[in-house]
C-alpha cells in the first residue's frame, strides 16, 4: 500500500499508553504518521514518546506554529484520523463540534474516514449520553469501534476496554483499503460465524486436521461486528488468534462439536458464514492410549474413516424444512484446486449446486495460498447466477466485499 497520511489522536485516559503500539504498527506499515493528543493524554504519556515513535512534532493547542494554521491543515490533509483511546468527553465534544483543542479541531476540517477507538468503564460506555453521542458520530459517517470486554482500570471488568492495539490498525488498513468508510448498517442483525480447521482425533496425541488457520472467519467476525452486527463466532482450532472485539466466541474442537454448536446457536441466527475448514472424515475408532510404533514391525497401523456430517447443507435443509425460521443468509466457503474433471471455479459452480446455499465464497488453495497467509483473493457465486472476483487484497479486506453482498442479501 502506498504511503497515506495518518493522524492519530489520543485522549487523556488509561488506556493511552496502547497508543504509543498503534503509532509503532501504522509507521511500520509504511505511512506517515502525526500524534495529536489532548492535554489530558500527555498526563500519561509525554510527547517525547509520541515524537520518537512518530518522528514529528507533537503540540495539544491551536497557538503553535500559527502560521501553518495547524489546527485546519492537520485534517485537511490526512487520509485517515485514528483516535485511540477515544474518551466519553473526547467523543461527547467531536459529537457537539467542539474545537477547543487542536484535536477537536482537526475532527472538524478532516474530509477522509475517522475511526474512533472507544475506552472508558462500562457504566460510562451504557450511558444515554454516551450512547447518543456514539450514535451522533456514526450517522455523519464516522466510525465508532465497539469495544472489548475485559479487565478496566482497578478491578472492575466489563465492556469498555480499548481493543488491542493489531486490531484498531487492522481496521484502520481496512479503511484504506476500501476508500471510503465502514457503513454502521448491520445493528439488529444476529449473525453466527464458524472459523479455523476442526481436529478429529486418532488418540490422545495425534488427530487428523487441516491447514486453516481461522483469519478469514475471525476476519469476517470482526467486520460484522464493527457494522453493528450481534455476532457470535464459533472457533476451531485457529492458531491462537486474539478474539476479535464485541464478538461473542465458542471455542470447540471436532466437527461433531461444531455441529452441535451450529445446531444450537443456528435457530435464533439471521445470517450463518461457514468459513470454518471442517474435516469431511473422521477416524471410525479413537484410541484410549497412545498408538505406539512397534520396534520389531515395520509396517504402519492403517485407519479406518467415516464420514462427518455435513454442517453446511444440514443448516440449508433446515431452513428449508422451518426449523431456521430467522435465517435469511447462508454462506458457504470453498477451498478448491483444479483436477482433471475442471478448474477451481468448475467444482465451485458444482458446489454451490449441491450445498443450496444462497453464496458461497471460493478460494484457489496451493503453496502460499488463502491459508495460513493474510491476503487473499477468490471469487463470490451467488445462487442466482451472479459470479464476483474478489480482488487480492488483506482478509479483513475480502471480509468487507463478502459483508457487503450479505448486507444487501439482508436488507433486500
Amino acid at each position: 500500500m502506498e504511503q497515506k497520511r495518518i493522524v492519530v489522536g489520543v485522549a487523556g485516559g488509561i488506556a493511552a499508553f496502547k497508543a504509543c503500539t498503534v503509532v509503532r504498527q501504522l509507521k511500520e506499515a509504511g505511512h506517515s504518521v502525526r500524534v495529536v493528543p489532548t492535554e489530558s493524554a500527555l498526563k500519561f504519556i509525554g510527547a517525547a514518546t509520541f515524537e520518537a515513535l512518530s518522528g514529528q512534532p507533537v503540540h495539544t493547542g491551536v497557538f503553535e506554529n500559527v502560521d501553518e494554521v495547524p489546527h485546519v491543515r492537520i485534517g485537511q490533509q490526512a487520509d485517515l484520523v485514528v483516535v485511540a483511546p477515544a474518551t466519553a468527553d473526547l467523543m461527547a465534544r467531536a459529537a457537539a463540534g467542539r474545537a477547543d483543542d487542536l484535536l477537536t479541531g482537526t475532527l472538524l476540517t478532516a474530509r477522509c474516514p475517522v475511526l474512533f477507538a472507544p475506552a472508558m468503564h462500562t457504566e460510562m460506555w451504557f450511558h444515554p449520553a454516551t450512547t447518543d453521542n456514539v450514535a451522533t458520530l456514526r450517522r455523519r459517517g464516522n466510525i465508532v469501534l465497539e469495544p472489548a470486554s475485559g479487565r478496566l482500570t482497578g478491578a472492575d471488568t466489563g465492556p469498555g476496554r480499548l481493543p488491542e492495539a493489531e486490531e484498531i490498525t487492522t481496521l484502520a488498513g481496512l479503511l484504506l483499503e476500501r476508500g471510503d468508510a465502514l457503513p454502521y448498517d448491520m445493528a439488529g442483525v444476529k449473525v453466527l460465524v464458524t472459523a479455523g480447521g476442526t481436529r478429529e482425533p486418532l488418540d490422545p496425541v495425534r488427530f487428523i486436521g487441516n491447514r486453516s488457520s481461522g483469519k478469514q472467519g475471525y476476519a469476517v467476525a470482526r467486520v460484522m461486528a464493527q457494522r453493528g452486527a450481534d455476532v457470535t463466532l464459533i472457533a476451531g482450532n485457529t492458531s491462537g488468534l486474539a478474539d476479535p472485539a464485541g464478538v461473542e466466541v465458542v471455542h470447540i474442537g471436532s466437527a461433531a462439536q461444531l455441529g452441535a454448536a451450529v445446531t444450537k446457536l443456528a435457530p435464533e441466527a439471521h445470517v450463518l458464514v461457514m468459513a470454518a475448514a471442517v474435516a469431511d472424515f473422521r477416524p471410525a475408532q479413537v484410541a484410549t492410549a497412545k498408538i505406539k510404533k512397534r520396534v520389531d514391525d515395520d509396517s504402519a497401523p492403517s485407519v479406518d474413516l467415516v464420514r462427518n456430517d455435513d454442517v453446511l447443507a444440514g443448516a440449508v435443509r433446515a431452513r428449508a424444512d422451518g426449523q431456521l425460521h430467522n435465517m435469511k443468509v447462508i454462506v458457504g466457503f470453498a477451498a478448491e484446486t483444479g483436477d482433471a474433471n475442471g478448474d477451481v471455479l468448475f467444482h465451485a459452480r458444482s458446489k454451490l449446486k449441491r450445498k443450496g446455499c444462497d453464496l458461497l465464497v471460493v478460494n484457489a488453495v496451493g503453496e502460499g495460498k488463502a491459508f495460513e497467509v493474510d491476503h487473499n483473493d477468490g471469487w463470490m457465486l451467488s445462487a442466482d447466477g451472479t459470479e464476483t472476483a474478489l480482488e487480492h487484497g488483506s482478509k479483513t479486506l475480502m471480509a468487507s466485499r463478502i459483508v457487503d453482498a450479505i448486507g444487501a442479501l439482508v436488507h433486500r
